[in-house]
């Protein structure tokens, strides 16, 4: 992250300085638009953190109640051959575990950021067995591609604002999303898989005490006692039945998938709360003790965002973007990717925010629309694609650690995975302009 944070800075301020010498003047300088552009940057990243507490609150309450109530090892124990085979170093009923699979079904469903605290949660219990405090493990990298490039059943967003843009058909792109980002999720678990041999683990130390760099030593005698004990899990048939289930829900979400969307938050509330009652817990304490974990947690990683945003605002800001955009969109547009999507394909792994911005004005274009091939190629790339950078600043962010190793090179690749898919599937479906 310290070259990406150091390229990202120097190529805006230097395409910046470049406009700026051949500026005939005007009410605004390039480098005008650059300072606020990083004043804006920086204060948008405090109120996103700020956004993000009463989210984090309210699922890490939640997500007490599921471990206190057993929930997690539960889920651990229901797709334990699938999970112990990718996450080889991490035991198979620990609760990192169970949290990895919430994440994983928030970000099937297309929750947005309702996945995030279920996944900080996640990174949280993975860096408890972590024997090099702030380097990222093989297990850590791992989760974070598959969540990055989460097969997405339920864009449920992106169906919303199709609908609000008049689209005949809101939710067309479950099938493009669902294939996009399944082939993505296969993409970014083989580069993990395959990076990391090139990128072996390195703990940072300081010379006088030979502590890994910004944390504390950790006990492994302390790791194994924080371990729980090994429980028998679920007949392999039990297993293979939820497999099936959940892929009985493809042909439901196609079919159903802007009737079933509402319901989804509601009842998954509802049902941690019912599940809490049934296994004895006292469900409003633990609640509040778990809400208060997500307050800090949020706080934690405002340095993080501030970094990272600031540092996309100024390359956006500065020009640098469009100047890509130009270069490539004559190439680009011979393969499926119109220049007019492109931006939104350069920006998905930059800034949420800002892709989201360029989806909703290209499909309320009346000269495009939602149901025109780019309207649906942007709408596709919105809910296959993740917010890389957002993701590792704020994931690796919670748990304190520095070195990410292949994350973010895992990372793009699945995002070009999953732009090169979603052209596929939307020029299968519903042809190309």
């Amino acid at each position: 992250m310290n070259v990406v944070f150091f390229v990202l800075v120097l190529v805006a301020f230097l395409a910046a300085a470049w406009q700026q010498f051949g500026d005939s003047g005007g009410e605004s300088t390039p480098m005008d638009v650059l300072s606020k552009a990083m004043i804006d940057s920086a204060g948008g990243a405090v109120e996103l953190a700020i956004g993000l507490v009463g989210v984090m609150a309210l699922f890490l309450g939640l997500m007490k109640i599921a471990e206190e109530g057993g929930l997690l090892t539960i889920l651990a124990r229901l797709i334990r051959p699938m999970m112990v085979r990718l996450f080889p170093d991490v035991p198979a009923e620990h609760p990192a575990m169970g949290a990895m699979i919430l994440n994983m079904s928030a970000n099937v469903l297309g929750l947005g950021n309702a996945a995030t605290p279920f996944g900080i949660r996640a990174m949280q219990e993975l860096n408890k067995l972590n024997p090099h405090q702030g380097v990222a493990t093989d297990s850590m990298v791992l989760f974070l591609a598959i969540n990055t490039s989460s097969i997405t059943l339920l864009p449920t967003g992106v169906i919303a604002l199709r609908a609000s843009a008049g689209s005949a058909d809101p939710a067309g792109i479950l099938p493009t999303t669902l294939f996009a980002t399944a082939c993505s999720t296969v993409i970014a678990i083989i580069a993990a898989l395959t990076y990391r041999r090139f990128f072996p683990v390195k703990a940072p130390v300081v010379a006088d005490t030979g502590i890994p760099n910004g944390a504390e030593k950790v006990d492994e005698q302390e790791v194994v006692a924080e371990l729980p004990t090994e429980q028998k899990s679920y007949p392999l048939w039990v297993s293979y039945a939820v497999l099936l289930g959940f892929l009985a829900l493809i042909p439901l979400t196609v079919l159903y998938g802007q009737v079933i969307s509402p319901w989804i938050l509601p009842g998954i509330m509802l049902g941690f709360l019912l599940f809490g009652m049934a296994r004895g817990v006292r469900i409003y304490e633990c609640f509040v003790e778990g809400a208060k974990d997500g307050f800090q947690v949020a706080l934690k990683i405002i340095p993080y965002l501030v970094a990272i945003l600031v540092a996309v605002g100024m390359f956006r800001a500065s020009g640098a973007l469009d100047w890509l955009v130009g270069a490539l969109g004559s190439v680009t547009s011979l393969v499926g990717l119109p220049a007019e999507a492109l931006p939104m394909a350069l920006l998905r792994p930059l800034s949420g925010s800002g892709a989201y911005g360029v989806m909703a004005s290209i499909i309320n274009d009346p000269a495009v629309g939602p149901d025109s091939y780019v309207g649906y190629l942007v709408s596709t790339l919105q809910g296959s694609t993740e917010t890389t950078f957002y993701v590792l600043a704020v994931y690796f962010g919670a748990v304190q650690i520095r070195r990410i190793r292949h994350a973010l090179a895992v990372g793009l690749t699945a995002d070009l995975a999953g732009v090169i898919t979603a052209v596929i599937a939307v020029s299968f479906l519903y042809g190309q302009l």
